[in-house]
């Protein structure tokens, strides 16, 4: 998600720079092309332009409070991630019968497996919100990247190097098998806390808590992944988007008359001013055009909140501070605990 903590609206200007430099280019050529020209019929009543205005606002506002809710459901399924995460290691840390000083190995021992397959589920998550869908290749996603670099770890890395430290090689070769990596890895652990349980090693109330957690945290891959697989309605994205660049394309033979006039009115006060006047338009023009086509953008942006753009929910930073957190939670070296990824720009992804 993209931050910049000293310059917001700066980074709005950034964001959408290429943009502005078209719409000067534009508004300058008809309002070139009205003066000098003298085409006073290139006009449109301001009144029209206004009402088709506020039809594309009530559009596009739909439009980016779908969005919205699409990328507060990501961040809420993956703060659920967050806390549940903590909560199973916690609970398989101090589940075991073996507080014995003679099965102390032991027992750190499968707490470090089953952390390192969770980490493994966490990785599997995230690669998987990333893989690119068809639907993905919008107007937004090929903008994307030529304002700012920033830092994707899953475009980087591939799921096959991320995987194997976490699993052993039986485990790996069977989740790499599987279509959906994730719920295999949930699979293993669900058979492992059920062998352990079976060698009377953690309590059968303590195995039903697990699986509840197990439970919960297959629930909210499935509801990641329901966001992931099915699109923002492309009937109302392309309409919002066809009906704003439309209003984009006549706002200027409307606004222009509107500054030719008032330039008239002002001949016999302010001759020299008034002959010009009208070139004072472009600014003014530039500004609605530019607000409209950032409302847009930012709805296009967050149609697909997994995709790995600055404007999406940061799950690699979310999966590896979960990462560290329970690793922290058993107690392992330091020198094992992976840091956080860097973040390019204050784009945390």
């Amino acid at each position: 998600m993209y931050v910049q903590r000293r310059f917001p609206f700066k980074s709005v200007l950034v964001w959408t720079k290429s943009e502005i430099i078209f719409f000067f280019i534009f508004v300058s050529g008809v309002t070139a092309l009205y003066h000098f020209l003298d085409l006073k019929w290139l006009q449109v009543p301001l009144g029209a332009i206004a009402m088709i205005g506020t039809a594309v606002a009530f559009m596009v506002g739909f439009q980016n409070n779908a969005a919205y809710d699409r990328i507060w459901e990501a961040r809420k399924i993956w703060g659920g991630i967050v806390n549940t995460s903590r909560t199973l290691i916690i609970t398989v840390r101090d589940s075991f019968y073996m507080h014995r000083a003679e099965a102390k190995k032991d027992e750190s021992d499968e707490v470090k497996i089953i952390t390192n397959r969770h980490i493994a589920w966490l990785t599997a998550l995230r690669y998987a919100m990333r893989t690119k869908k068809v639907w993905e290749a919008s107007y937004e996603q090929n903008h994307k990247k030529g304002t700012f670099s920033y830092n994707t770890p899953e475009y980087k890395t591939t799921l096959e190097e991320e995987l194997e430290p976490y699993l052993s090689p039986e485990e790996f070769e069977y989740v790499m098998s599987k279509d959906n990596k994730p719920n295999a890895i949930i699979s293993l652990q669900s058979r492992h806390l059920r062998r352990l349980t079976d060698q009377k090693k953690i309590w059968d109330f303590s195995l039903l808590n697990m699986q509840q957690m197990l439970q919960e945290l297959t629930a909210l891959q499935g509801k990641s992944e329901r966001i992931k697989n099915f699109p923002y309605p492309k009937q109302y994205g392309s309409i919002g988007y066809h009906f704003v660049h439309i209003f984009m394309w006549i706002l200027p033979i409307a606004i222009i008359p509107a500054f030719a006039n008032i330039g008239t009115e002002m001949a016999d006060t302010f001759p020299r001013v008034s002959e010009y006047f009208v070139w004072l338009n472009i600014p003014f023009t530039v500004i609605i055009i530019w607000i409209f086509n950032t409302m847009l953008r930012i709805g296009l942006a967050g149609e697909n909140p997994f995709e790995g753009s600055p404007n999406d929910v940061p799950i690699s930073n979310i999966s590896r501070g979960i990462t560290r957190d329970i690793l922290q939670i058993i107690d392992e070296d330091q020198e094992n605990i992976p840091p956080q990824f860097e973040n390019e720009n204050h784009i945390q992804m």
